[in-house]
């Protein structure tokens, strides 16, 4: 009977010992300081305009045929490949994209004479999204192939550095 005695008082001293002396169990069962009196700093944006790299109107043209040319090269390729619909017809939109941001970097005559071109590319563009088979695809092979070469024949910069605005 001594011995359960000295067994219990040694538990429950333990056991207090335990519960009572462990900081981290106090810290779980302290409240804690609310937040909400803290001062709020008001948040202060001040609007500044990023202004790119500014680029000479040759720079732009030039980068615009060049973006131009790989987008075509990515249409014909996915032509040829026979990849989806939606390939050829987003290849075929940013090659238009980039059409159109070199002809507002032309005089009057020489967008007209783009326009050609542009009105074609439509054309096929439109052509490619009603041909969901792909039936005609070779037609449109042929077709991409004039508009790249022409347009690298009449647009190229040496060709036309004359005509920028």
């Amino acid at each position: 009977m001594n011995r359960r005695k000295i067994l219990l008082l040694v538990t429950i001293y333990s056991l207090l010992v335990t519960l009572v002396g462990c900081d981290a169990f106090v810290r779980k069962f302290t409240r804690k300081p609310k937040k909400e009196n803290l001062p709020v700093e008001e948040m202060v944006l001040i609007p500044e305009e990023y202004s790119g790299p500014q680029m000479t109107k040759e720079e732009q043209y030039r980068q615009y045929f060049l973006f131009w040319k790989s987008w075509h090269d990515e249409l014909y390729e996915s032509l040829l490949q026979k990849k989806s619909n939606k390939k050829q017809i987003d290849c075929t939109q940013e090659a238009l994209k980039n059409l159109l941001n070199l002809k507002a970097l032309l005089n009057e005559n020489t967008q007209a004479k783009l326009e050609v071109y542009i009105a074609s590319l439509r054309e096929i563009k439109d052509l490619i999204a009603d041909d969901i088979y792909g039936n005609k695809i070779y037609t449109y092979i042929r077709d991409v192939e004039k508009i790249k070469r022409n347009i690298l024949k009449d647009f190229s910069y040496n060709k036309i550095k004359n005509e920028l605005l």
